[in-house]
């Protein structure tokens, strides 16, 4: 009954491409995760919710997974 005290993988996000000629929801994706300038990174925790963001903008973005 303990709980997996290991802390959840962390994603470092990278914004290389503009999103720019796709839809709004592509726009508000990229503002959503944090965006605010092409090549940005962020670094998020993984989570479902922004696993489904980024399947949604995976062609504007790159991903790393970071070792802890």
């Amino acid at each position: 009954m303990d709980k997996d005290t290991s802390s959840p993988k962390k994603l470092r996000i990278t914004y290389v491409k503009s999103a720019i000629g796709y839809s709004w929801k592509h726009k508000d994706t990229i503002k959503a995760l944090g965006f605010k300038h092409l090549n940005d990174s962020i670094v998020r925790e993984d989570t479902p919710s922004l696993r489904g963001m980024l399947r949604k903008v995976n062609h504007l973005v790159k991903v790393e997974e970071l070792a802890e």
